[in-house]
């Protein structure tokens, strides 16, 4: 090893020890000690590597970066409607199947790397496009290279549970994830701030330059993922045939503890599909504005920022009681913003209260996702874990397409209906979560 190597290895080591909060002994649950002695140098890695993913997402965020973009290119509105559930259920949905394919590698973490280039070349692709293309032609190939992204992002998805499952030791994985969102929450508030700052930019050019670059955080990202040191795991009944598939799904009604979990991370999408509709209930009292779309994406970045850490180290004591805390958060808010038009308050106020409680539920879903991706890699190890990963998620991607049928049909009624909904959800999650255990 040679002395820059060495110096590394104990900067890393210096400084897991301050963040890890482990100056009297390193803990080492759940994981194998050789594992063990890797845990300083992995933490980082998997930590960059997430966290400049984690960046792609929001510089290429199908709630605010590809609606815009569809916009400039004059691409048909419809498409716009497809962005959020192609992005989020495509990456879901074939996971029961990815992950027969991902047990038969005793390393996993290539697998990640594999999924990060092609998430690299699908944002690369659409940046190419803004620049090439424009009306129903570059927006439909918008929508086939979201298709790439998302298959790419089931893979990194499912690979990155088993991975951080082997290397991060137990207590320490609510502290990791929490602090890749506080990262990403970071970027994303300063996004927000060049919206707000610079209200003409909606040059093609421009989303080509941003969604470009994009394509590069994940290129690096793969590089740090593949410097980790993941050692040989399981690898009994790889595959991904049919019967497997069943056998897989049977979890829900043989295994009472996950499909719990599973049931309650169905409700708790509450948190996450109730944003859109914050924003539409604000746009109708205040009129649309890209500055005003700016303090929003500041307002959930600053709330990933304050709160991610905070979160993950609650996690990592009890995880399953951080989702029914902020499954409770997400629901009052909720509540409370559906009875806002009723206040007759001017415009004034609402300019501060809409964004106040686009903050608020910024907090709750970041407690949310921290919560249950803790709870998730804690509940079992080796190919369980994996099991359990694909068969949720693929639950989930099947789960966040009727929840949002659901609330396009109630959105026919009135906003505040859809919200009142997504509350509803919400307060089921914190309910049913008090069931859960660890």
């Amino acid at each position: 090893m040679s002395r820059k190597q060495s110096r590394l290895n104990a900067a890393m080591e210096r400084w897991y020890e301050r963040i890890a909060d482990e100056q009297e002994g390193r803990v080492c649950k759940d994981i194998s000690n050789e594992a063990c002695r890797e845990v300083p140098g992995n933490f980082f890695r998997i930590l960059l590597a997430n966290t400049l993913s984690k960046i792609g997402d929001q510089l290429s965020s199908p709630k605010s970066t590809l609606p815009w973009l569809l916009q400039v290119m004059q691409a048909p509105l419809f498409l716009t409607a497809l962005l959020t559930p192609i992005r989020e259920s495509g990456s879901l949905l074939p996971q029961i199947w990815i992950g027969g394919y991902v047990r038969q590698f005793a390393v996993r973490k290539w697998v990640w790397v594999v999924g990060s280039i092609g998430q690299a070349l699908a944002i690369a692709g659409m940046g190419l496009t803004a620049w090439l293309l424009s009306g129903a032609l570059g927006g439909w190939l918008i929508i086939a290279l979201l298709v790439m992204f998302s298959l790419s992002r089931g893979f990194c998805s499912i690979a990155f549970k088993d991975v951080q499952g082997k290397t991060v030791p137990k207590t320490r994985r609510g502290l990791l994830n929490g602090l890749m969102g506080s990262a990403s929450g970071a970027v994303a508030a300063a996004a927000g701030l060049v919206f707000v700052f610079n209200p003409d930019w909606d040059s093609p050019a421009i989303y080509g330059l941003l969604l470009a670059f994009a394509a590069s955080l994940w290129m690096f990202a793969a590089a740090s993922m593949g410097t980790v040191r993941e050692f040989a795991g399981e690898i009994d009944g790889g595959g991904n045939g049919w019967m497997e598939t069943r056998e897989r799904v049977a979890l829900l009604w043989k295994d009472a503890p996950f499909r719990d979990f599973v049931l309650v991370r169905s409700l708790a999408l509450g948190s996450s599909l109730a944003a859109p509709f914050y924003v539409t209930q604000a746009q109708s009292a205040l009129g649309s504005s890209i500055r005003f779309l700016g303090w929003f994406i500041l307002a959930e970045g600053m709330a990933a920022l304050i709160s991610g850490t905070f979160w993950g180290k609650l996690a990592d004591r009890c995880s399953e009681r951080v989702i029914t805390v902020a499954s409770f958060i997400a629901a009052g808010m909720g509540f409370t913003v559906a009875s806002i038009p009723l206040w007759n308050l001017s415009s004034t106020w609402l300019e501060i209260l809409y964004p106040l409680a686009f903050f608020v539920l910024g907090i709750a879903h970041t407690g949310v996702r921290t919560g249950r991706k803790t709870y998730l890699v804690d509940m079992a190890d080796g190919n369980k874990r994996t099991d359990y990963v694909a068969v949720s998620n693929s639950a989930i991607g099947v789960m966040l397409l009727l929840a949002g049928f659901i609330g396009a049909l109630i959105a026919t009624v009135s906003n505040q209906a859809v919200i009142i909904f997504m509350a509803s959800l919400s307060a089921a999650a914190a309910l049913m979560s008090l069931r859960l255990r660890t």
